[in-house]
């Protein structure tokens, strides 16, 4: 237990008189995680500021971090158990005891059969790592429950695709700032990994070239000695057309690809027709562009490529992008480099050892042939088929995030118990959930967080508010309710987050401990680190080669090399995109309106669109708008730049109502799902193509 906490009826209330603790940023903006020095008195937060001894935010703090202290003495948070009084969408609560709430669920779960039970967990489950989050799926495993891997909705379709190459390793953030001579920022924003900048700025002193590759001009921009500007959904040409200048101009590592690929004659006889001017129709960059960036990355070594995490992936053929891009470092030979091969990404982590798996004793108890894939539209489908009679809903605002999200309406519709826990309410609580479980925020929790490098200590600072409770809590208590044997065979929370980091050594041959690591400051470096990725040349492929030709890919319908699909033709002429900016974090918080500082950053729905399309529909900066298409439409605000291409419109992510007018079909089928271990593809298209009109 914390030295500064005492026990006292199941609820740690802290010491009296003034204390400061070290801990970290709740948001999940990973690979990027920010460190946080908070000061504390009589169980309230007096101020939060940047930790300057994080090893690797070293004092920075964003306004989402910042923003956080709002959550304490927020009228908005939810501090009791609430029951629904009256017709779903009505938005009209009543108080329950936890022992009511308990009942609830525990005889909805016992009148039906556990496959009929589903788990969803949103970022908001995992604000103190992965103490809630392993739970979770520890619940699912043991209790015979549907459950889902939520990446499907952010990094996984490009960790498919860098799968299928087996390239998903990372080298770290310092070996781009000391060793790369040409960075290729491909899709990636500050936004996502904020504590990239600093890295930049010491690789641009040094003399490093940093090319910008995106869909708009982003914060990452003002970083870069070029910016390339691409129409959405080409990178896949873009990367083809590279390999192509590679290979016809001869650049390419002859060594390596013999010892270390598979699949290189076929993939140079593939690309021979994806010539810069076959790429420039399709992208709308110069061809001589084209060149100068494949001659660049090819002679300008070490080169590194820092790809984006989730937005650049949202299209029909997402997987497409990132696995014709991963072949590019095999070919001029950067992988096992220092300064070349894939900087740090969103969902990736370079060699070394992590966290403990706390799974491995528990066994799935739900048949396999009634497990609903991780794939959002089998998931969606299966609601809409009324195959649930039970969904929990862990920190999320599920209408926010999945595709299409008016078919997943209709699904939630049929389910007969809707349980959400959460800090706030939000716009699926709202409308479709039965009971609302206060949650405790991250101040209130023991916790952990880790980055590329390093392993964090979260510790609790606050007794919860009101009649919060956490994560691991409730589900220890249905479990028990429930009688799932064996859900926590530890003695208590701060036992069990040991067991998480029992797979760190310590000096002398003991597995780590909290105790252990609150001597060492809260911070620790990871076992094994390796800068560099790939160092021994065995790559995560049945080959363990880069496999440039990946069979089982073919033998599940996809193209086994990599390859270009250009999109349906569209029946509205502008090309919707959706990402992120640094003033949100998808739909935390209610779409960030629950906490003022976000809500005056974001005070409603923006769409960026080109002056020249602006200008076509009579629309002034600023003024309401509706997006619209076969699907549906929701309002906006206009946001004239020249920072897009024409012809694309783009919103940050994270609005409940941007989903109405997105594509919920398949990227890959079922049957392709599990290509990758860890990643799958089951990431629905996003897709949207629409028509934008002034409001009247």
């Amino acid at each position: 237990m914390p030295k500064n906490l005492l026990k006292h009826h199941d609820r740690e209330e802290p010491m009296t008189g003034k204390h400061q603790i070290t801990t970290m940023c709740p948001m999940n903006c990973l690979p990027t995680q920010c460190g946080m020095t908070v000061e504390v008195a009589e169980n309230t937060l007096l101020s939060l500021t940047g930790d300057q001894h994080n090893p690797d935010s070293q004092g920075f703090l964003c306004i989402r971090g910042r923003a956080t202290q709002e959550i304490f003495a927020n009228p908005k948070r939810l501090l009791y158990p609430l029951r629904r009084a009256g017709q779903r969408g009505e938005d009209r609560w009543e108080r329950c005891s936890w022992e009511e709430a308990y009942s609830l669920i525990v005889d909805a779960i016992q009148h039906t059969q556990p496959e009929r039970v589903g788990l969803w967990r949103g970022h908001g489950a995992g604000t103190t790592g992965p103490t809630g989050t392993m739970l979770v799926n520890r619940f699912g495993l043991l209790g015979g429950f549907q459950q889902w891997a939520s990446s499907i909705i952010c990094w996984a379709m490009g960790g498919y695709g860098l799968g299928l190459t087996g390239t998903l390793s990372t080298s770290t953030k310092e070996d781009m700032a000391a060793h790369s001579r040409t960075i290729l920022l491909w899709g990636a924003t500050l936004a996502s990994q904020p504590d990239l900048a600093p890295h930049l700025v010491a690789a641009r002193k040094r003399g490093a070239y940093v090319i910008h590759i995106d869909t708009r001009r982003t914060e990452a921009s003002r970083h870069a000695d070029e910016v390339f500007l691409i129409r959405p959904g080409t990178d896949a040409a873009l990367a083809l057309a590279i390999a192509q200048v590679i290979l016809t101009e001869k650049l390419y590592d002859q060594e390596f690809i013999e010892q270390y690929t598979l699949g290189f004659a076929p993939f140079a006889e593939h690309v021979q027709t994806c010539t810069p001017a076959w790429a420039a129709e399709i992208t709308g960059l110069e061809p001589d562009r084209i060149r100068a960036l494949a001659r660049l990355y090819a002679q300008q070594t070490p080169a590194v490529i820092v790809l984006g995490g989730s937005s650049m992936f949202k299209h029909q053929h997402g997987w497409e992008a990132s696995r014709a891009i991963s072949c590019l470092p095999a070919l001029t030979g950067q992988l096992g480099i220092a300064g070349g091969g894939m900087g740090q990404r969103h969902g990736a982590a370079p060699e070394g050892v992590g966290y403990a798996d706390v799974l491995a004793d528990a066994p799935a108890k739900i048949p396999a042939e009634a497990a609903i894939p991780s794939h959002m539209t089998s998931i969606t489908e299966a609601m809409s088929a009324g195959q649930l009679d039970v969904l929990f809903l862990f920190g999320t605002n599920m209408l926010s995030s999945f595709a299409d999200s008016n078919a997943l309406a209709r699904g939630l519709e049929r389910i007969n118990l809707i349980v959400s826990h959460d800090l706030f309410l939000n716009a699926t609580s709202r409308r479709y959930a039965d009971l609302l479980l206060p949650a405790t925020a991250w101040l209130e929790d023991l916790g952990l967080k880790q980055t590329a490098t390093h392993i964090y200590l979260m510790e609790r600072a606050l007794a919860p508010a009101g009649e919060c409770r956490s994560l691991v809590t409730i589900l220890r208590e249905l479990a028990q309710r429930l009688a799932i044997a064996h859900f926590f065979p530890w003695q208590d929370e701060e036992e069990y987050v040991s067991a998480l980091l029992a797979a760190q050594q310590t000096a002398t041959g003991e597995a780590l401990t909290v105790a252990e690591l609150r001597r060492h400051g809260g911070y620790w470096q990871k076992n094994g680190l390796s800068h560099i990725a790939y160092q021994n040349h065995l790559f995560a492929t049945p080959s363990q080669k880069v496999e440039l030709w990946r069979e089982r890919a073919h033998q599940a319908g996809l193209s086994p090399l990599p390859s270009y699909t250009p999109p349906a033709t569209a029946d509205y002429p502008l090309r919707f995109c959706q990402g992120r900016t640094l003033t949100a974090f998808h739909a935390f918080f209610d779409e960030g309106q629950a906490l003022p500082t976000l809500a005056r950053a974001n005070p409603g729905p923006q769409l960026w669109i080109h002056p020249q399309d602006a200008q076509k529909r009579q629309i002034a900066s600023d003024a309401p708008i509706v997006i619209a298409n076969q699907r549906g439409q929701f309002e906006a605000r206009a946001h004239v730049t020249s920072d897009i291409l024409p012809g694309v419109v783009w919103m940050r992510d994270g609005w409940s109502g941007l989903n109405r007018v997105t594509s919920g079909a398949p990227i890959v089928s079922p049957a392709a799902n599990n290509l990758v271990p860890g990643a799958p593809g089951g990431q629905a298209a996003y897709d949207a193509w629409v028509e934008v009109r002034a409001l009247a």
